[in-house]
């Protein structure tokens, strides 16, 4: 008889028991398998389940977005916040959005942009305070008055200190009543001046009331550039045309009507007798009749300057223009419009 090996273990056939243990357990797992398919093909409704969730009272505030890197041109401000709409109105809104409340807080929902951008009313202006414009230079030169500087204006190239009528020219400039010639800064002095111009320098320097009618000079027409202070000076008697109806506006104006054109719209009379005055005069037969009244009125107010000698009138020759404007002071001076100025070339009967 042969000794057996006890038999395999491993190698029995399995028993009742285990194949039933088998079976359950299969069992149990396909059981778990068909539920989780079936589950998967019904579709698992999260938004229900977590809405069931929200409606329950927080307690702790949703996670805050965080944004990284703002754009200026994307910023939400508070009115693009508040006009926005809501989640709710969309159709299919996701289960976060779902939760929000009605009333947003920008301060807390979007702590980084409330930090980056200050949400602030939009000034549409700035004040005067903000808006200054610093200057290059760091103080203001202040434009000097006429009396802080008096001769500023009526430095001619041709006009010294020492020049006979420099007083006289500086006055008149400074009061506008005479003007150089800027394109070379001088004044002339030496040169004549027409009937026009002295008629709108006279309207310029007096401003005597009318007694006369208006002129109709055949000569000048109302586009001549002087028309106006021609019809204005021969209406006040300073200066009146010839007998046969002309002005002359063109023609250089002799010494001896300057005096007449003086004389009679400032109303002067002669005190004395022509004759007596006019004997200061080397020269005084040289002077027309029709003028040596108003000559002699003239001679006696102390508007007559001669330059360079006192006893010299030179009546007929055309009068320059320090010769006017010395002579138009001086029927300043007389009218009580200007202090006088010393000057040794008055004459003084």
């Amino acid at each position: 008889m042969r000794n057996l090996p006890p038999p395999d273990s491993d190698s029995s056939p399995l028993g009742l028991e285990e194949w039933i243990g088998i079976i359950i357990a299969v069992i149990t797992i396909g059981g778990i398998l068909i539920g989780v398919l079936g589950q998967r093909q019904k579709g698992l409704n999260l938004q229900q389940w977590i809405g069931s969730l929200t409606s329950e009272p927080k307690t702790e505030a949703p996670e805050e977005p965080k944004v990284t890197s703002p754009i200026a041109e994307e910023i939400p401000t508070r009115e693009t916040l508040s006009s926005a709409p809501l989640a709710t109105d969309s159709p299919s809104p996701s289960p976060a959005v779902a939760a929000a409340p009605e009333s947003i807080d920008e301060d807390e929902a979007f702590p980084e942009i409330a930090r980056a951008v200050p949400l602030a009313p939009i000034v549409s202006a700035p004040t005067t305070e903000t808006a200054e414009i610093p200057t290059e230079t760091p103080e203001a030169t202040p434009t000097p008055t006429p009396t802080e500087t008096p001769d500023a204006a009526v430095k001619f190239a041709d006009v010294p200190d020492d020049y006979w009528a420099s007083p006289y020219i500086t006055a008149l400039v400074q009061r506008d009543i005479m003007s150089g010639f800027p394109e070379d800064n001088t004044f002339k002095p030496n040169s004549s001046i027409t009937r026009a111009e002295f008629a709108a320098l006279l309207r310029s320097a007096f401003d005597q009331q009318p007694t006369l009618e208006t002129p109709n000079f055949k000569d000048i027409s109302s586009d001549f550039w002087a028309w106006s202070a021609i019809q204005e000076t021969s209406k006040t008697n300073f200066l009146r045309g010839y007998p046969n109806n002309t002005f002359q506006p063109k023609q250089p104006i002799p010494k001896v009507q300057v005096l007449v054109a003086l004389a009679s719209g400032l109303g002067l009379e002669a005190n004395q007798s022509p004759q007596e005055v006019l004997q200061t005069y080397q020269d005084s037969a040289q002077i027309p009749e029709y003028a040596r009244e108003k000559v002699s009125a003239a001679t006696e107010a102390g508007i007559v300057v001669n330059y360079p000698n006192t006893e010299s009138l030179n009546p007929t020759q055309d009068a320059t223009r320090a010769e006017v404007a010395a002579m138009v002071y001086q029927a300043l001076v007389e009218a009580g419009k200007a202090d006088a100025v010393t000057s040794e070339y008055v004459v003084n009967p």
